[in-house]
């Protein structure tokens, strides 16, 4: 991602001159906008890329424990978490990860969701906090400012679409026009403009398609798109297999509702109802039971499950690892102990299949170290880019003026932009909407007031 250097009498004597304005100026405006969202989401991503590091040395006092004697019963787990938690109850309990962890069991009461840190050996509570409260769980949620309410974080799903926005005219920008320098190398010292122009493009030009690719897998993730997305998979039989629910009853509550971790692709799968019919000559089977149960179907180490909330309610076990071959969801009948739907990565769609994957890389899952590395290298470009960028024009920009690139020459260039950011909009909505808004306040108000063309000149 870059700008150019070269002065506007020049620009405009090279053929396209007009276009490469029009770019320059959307590139430009795009950056101002986008600046202050993409460092939160590179600085929170790269937190949340070491997440389980994190788990195991700030928080190792409450997620870490010395194996000893065989480990206690769910059950028996279950009742120590709400003994420390009077009133509460259990929701969900999640089987260690290796012989080394803690068990999480949580719990719900009036004060809201807790999570009960447990030495499965000794019973010993390690730590209490609040669901919403956890570290990772707050750096997820500030990361798409979900945490700050719904409006934000639709901010989050625009900026993630200027993103991809800021690659491609980047790249445009970048292209090599005569220039000896600034295309793979770094012309110049920092006290020179030109120095910071070149570093930021060849950061763009370098990590340019691992930036466009983090912004449209985290698409998935946002309020407007990414529900829609899943609707409309979903309601063509692109997302989960709908045909695993066809003998079953279901319940008016999606995966999303009872599982404290779920993938994206079966967030909205309905949750089946256990046999009533069974329930009248059997009693509850019990969260031992129900474990034993998800163990046995294969469900890896580290699952969680959500217990049934009434009568009718189901054990939902799921795991989502690193390993995405391992990916599994099973909902079990309370009573009978029978796997009511099974479903793993394998049985997902094509569209499912490719979502789940996007999302594993990146979160940094999918190719061990190398894909965490090389997810956090691209972070720290992000960074680096929109640092350089904020650098590069404040050294370019006139005293008491914002320094907007000039609008292109040929005003007939904007006919084509105007296709381009309708093309745009159909695709991604929101951030389609903002690039229209954009050009019109362009054209409209800053280029018809003079006061506000003087400033942004």
């Amino acid at each position: 991602m870059s700008t150019t250097t070269s002065a506007a009498p020049v620009e405009s004597a090279v053929p396209g001159a007009s276009l490469y304005r029009a770019i320059w100026r959307w590139h430009f405006f795009a950056g101002l906008l986008v600046v202050p969202f993409m460092l939160n989401l590179a600085i929170t991503g790269s937190l949340y890329l070491f997440k389980d590091e994190i788990n195991d040395s700030v928080f190792a006092y409450r997620n870490g424990v010395v194996t000893s004697r065989q480990a206690l019963a769910p059950e028996k787990l279950a009742e120590i978490a709400t003994a420390a938690a009077p009133g509460s109850a259990v929701t969900s309990y999640k089987d260690p990860a290796t012989p080394e962890r803690s068990a999480i069991v949580t719990v719900s009461g009036d004060a809201g969701s807790t999570l009960v840190f447990i030495n499965p050996y000794s019973g010993k509570v390690l730590d209490t906090v609040g669901s919403t409260e956890e570290f990772n769980y707050v750096v997820k949620r500030i990361h798409s400012l979900a945490l700050f309410g719904g409006f934000p974080n639709k901010l989050t799903e625009i900026a993630g679409g200027f993103a991809m926005v800021l690659v491609v005219t980047g790249i445009y920008l970048w292209w090599p026009r005569r220039q000896t320098g600034g295309v793979v190398t770094v012309r110049g010292t920092p006290a020179r403009r030109v120095f910071w122009r070149d570093l930021h493009a060849v950061t763009g030009a370098f990590a340019g398609v691992l930036i466009f690719f983090l912004a449209i897998t985290g698409m998935p993730w946002s309020g407007y798109w990414g529900s829609n997305v899943q609707a409309w998979l979903g309601s063509h039989d692109l997302g989960y297999p709908t045909q695993l629910w066809d003998d079953v009853p279901k319940s008016q509550k999606v995966t999303e509702d009872i599982l404290p971790v779920v993938g994206w692709t079966v967030e909205q799968a309905p949750v089946p109802l256990s046999d009533i019919v069974v329930a009248q000559s059997n009693r509850p089977t019990g969260l031992n039971k129900a474990v034993e149960v998800a163990k046995s179907a294969g469900l890896t180490p580290g699952f969680d499950i959500a217990l049934p909330s009434d009568e009718a309610g189901v054990y939902s076990a799921a795991i989502y690892p690193d390993d995405l071959s391992k990916e599994r969801m099973i909902h079990i009948d309370q009573y009978s102990g029978k796997p009511l739907v099974d479903i793993s990565y394998g049985q997902y769609p094509i569209f499912g299949k490719a979502i789940e994957w996007g999302i594993n890389v990146h979160q940094g899952q999918e190719f061990g170290r190398v894909n965490q590395f090389l997810m956090f290298a691209t972070c720290l470009a992000i960074v680096l880019s929109c640092v350089t960028g904020i650098v590069m024009w404040w050294k370019r920009r006139p005293s008491g003026r914002v320094g907007v690139p000039p609008p292109p020459p040929q005003r007939s260039v904007y006919i084509g932009l105007w296709t381009i950011a309708v093309v745009f909009a159909l695709a991604f909505p929101l951030t389609g909407l903002a690039i229209l808004v954009m050009i019109a306040v362009d054209r409209a108000i800053i280029r018809t007031i003079p006061p506000l063309r003087r400033a942004f000149a």
